[in-house]
């Protein structure tokens, strides 16, 4: 690893990587130290200070495209090279552009239970008896990897390009803030989250996409609005409800659960994140715990399949 490379850690707390920095004099800063100014940020020592032009632009620069002196984004740009990656694998093994009718997606894809058959997934309502001779498939009957696996599932390249595109922005946003290794745990948990959302209500739909988990940083990021951790005069809540009036008003084509699961799951994540900064141990424990919240709500859905 370079010395460009190599991670940067908060001048006054060691132990915190970071990816933001004082747009005075340069020194990295966690978010506890930051100081939201009117253009940049500010580290404690220069939050009175007047601002230089380029040094508030290249930071800035940094924290939109990622690129600088370092890869700041690098667990974004993993996220989606990872979604690009299984996209590009289902059609290799035969399947439709639409993502579907290949080996990947029907043992990933979301549903609470259903059965194999042609070489595809059919959902099955609850109480329905299955149809003998057949497999057995989704949650229901044991194939809880699908609450993670349906995350990084696309229904065609329109779909997979607007979730990447929006990732692309908010994950690098998040990710500045809150440091590579928080920002995984946060996508991760808030994706089971909305994978949650999503079985409870509508366990009959079959569901991919990474939208649950974007709702998530979405929710993180307001949070960090809210809190005055990020200046960004209120766009993130404007954001967030314009989103959820697309996500209701074409419910029959978006899960709602899925993106309110996940939105959810963000904020309350980002909450016990922030309140446990100072421990790795903590904000491990509050993803499990988030994690395991949404498998309990998923198991008192589905208990009752046949």
């Amino acid at each position: 690893m370079s010395t460009a490379d190599a991670p940067r850690y908060c001048y006054r707390h060691p132990d915190r990587e970071t990816g933001l920095s004082c747009s005075e004099c340069g020194r990295p800063i966690c978010y506890e130290c930051m100081t939201p100014a009117p253009v940049g940020l500010r580290c404690p020592e220069h939050s009175g200070k007047p601002q230089g032009l380029q040094k508030v632009v290249r930071p800035a620069q940094r924290a939109v495209t990622g690129v600088g002196s370092r890869r700041v984004n690098a667990v974004t740009m993993a996220l989606i090279a990872i979604n690009v990656a299984v996209y590009a694998t289902e059609l290799a093994a035969g399947g439709s552009v639409s993502g579907t009718g290949n080996w990947i997606f029907n043992h990933g894809a979301l549903f609470a239970s259903g059965v194999y058959q042609g070489g595809n997934v059919f959902p099955v309502p609850a109480h329905v008896a299955l149809p003998p001779g057949l497999a057995q498939a989704g949650v229901a009957h044991g194939e809880w990897w699908r609450l993670i696996t349906a995350a990084f599932l696309h229904y065609g390249p329109f779909h997979l390009a607007i979730n990447m595109y929006s990732l692309f922005f908010a994950g690098t946003l998040l990710e500045n803030v809150i440091g590579r290794w928080r920002c995984a745990l946060l996508y991760l948990g808030s994706g089971i989250a909305g994978s949650a959302g999503a079985i409870w209500l509508s366990p009959n739909n079959v569901t991919v996409g990474a939208s649950g988990a974007i709702f998530g940083i979405l929710g993180a990021l307001f949070v960090l609005e809210r809190r005055n951790h990020i200046a960004t005069g209120g766009q993130v809540a404007g954001l967030i409800v314009l989103n959820l009036i697309f996500t209701f008003a074409l419910s029959s084509f978006i899960s709602v659960g899925g993106h309110v699961g996940g939105l959810i799951g963000g904020i309350v994540l980002m909450w016990l994140l922030l309140e446990y900064r100072r421990s790795a141990a903590l904000s491990v424990a509050s993803t499990a715990a988030l994690v395991f919240v949404s498998l309990a709500i998923v198991y008192s859905k589905v208990r009752g399949y046949s």
